[in-house]
């Protein structure tokens, strides 16, 4: 293990992205060619297709992160659910990706988020990123996600198996 290598341990998702930079490793360009696929779409979401995207002979790590509909909330069993994003829900994607790609340099994205009618298990939010080192990629995913969860104007409407609804702003 070389010296600049992070090696085992922890992740330090707490630290800094150039605290887990290898400086032997290769540029990975402009993070405007590192974010593969940002959308948010109608179409049912292919978390392998995201991490095919990302595939670089550079990465020796992929992380994809899946996050399905699951079948309870706060104590109350789900029936079904419809996402709903604003208009501009489509360009704060493309932003949050570069914004990450600028944030972790030795990083290649690509991300969906899905609107519309989902049933249980279905995919909503799938991200795949790609980097040299296994740290990398995971504190970089970290990230996406959670950036994705405070910026991107979507909005959850719960159907509950007891009749009853909910909404729920995907925002903070």
């Amino acid at each position: 293990m070389s010296p600049a290598d992070p090696g085992p341990g922890p992740t330090p998702f707490g630290g800094g992205p150039d605290q887990l930079r290898v400086p032997e490793d290769p540029p990975m360009g402009p993070a405007t060619q590192r974010v593969r696929h940002a959308e948010v779409t109608e179409q049912p979401v292919s978390v392998a297709a995201l991490a095919q995207a990302v595939a670089d002979p550079r990465c020796g790590a992929v992380v994809t992160f899946d996050g399905v509909v699951r079948d309870h909330d706060g104590g109350k069993g789900v029936s079904r659910l419809e996402y709903s994003g604003h208009p501009g829900a489509g360009e704060v994607i493309i932003e949050v990706a570069r914004e990450i790609t600028e944030r972790y340099p030795d990083t290649v994205i690509a991300l969906a988020h899905r609107v519309g009618p989902l049933a249980i298990g279905e995919t909503a939010l799938g991200c795949a990123v790609a980097a040299p080192h296994r740290k990398q990629a995971f504190a970089a995913c970290d990230d996406l996600v959670n950036t994705v969860k405070q910026r991107l104007p979507i909005w959850k409407h719960q159907h509950f198996a007891d009749g009853t609804d909910e909404w729920v702003g995907a925002l903070g």
